[in-house]
């Protein structure tokens, strides 16, 4: 156990922001997996950028690697763009 108070105040902020993330990356995950099962084209095209939006700040906050935003991005585009 820590013994230090900025210790004790780093574990506290650590668990903080852990739970922001895991939110964060599982409403983003929830939200591409509802975009790939969407048959319907007008409704993909409005779901996409909403998706994009949520991946790029996932990216820029480093919870997931800029590569695997992009990698993520492009197939779902292509997905939009098959239906």
């Amino acid at each position: 156990m820590a013994n230090h108070k900025s210790a004790l105040k780093r574990i506290r902020s650590n668990e903080a922001k852990r739970v922001l993330n895991r939110y964060q990356h599982k409403t983003a995950r929830n939200a591409m997996k509802k975009l790939r099962e969407t048959t319907d084209k007008k409704e993909a095209e409005k779901l996409f950028p909403e998706v994009v939006s949520m991946l790029d700040k996932l990216a820029k906050k480093n919870i997931i690697h800029d590569n695997k935003a992009a990698n993520l991005k492009s197939s779902l585009a292509k997905h939009v763009a098959a239906l």
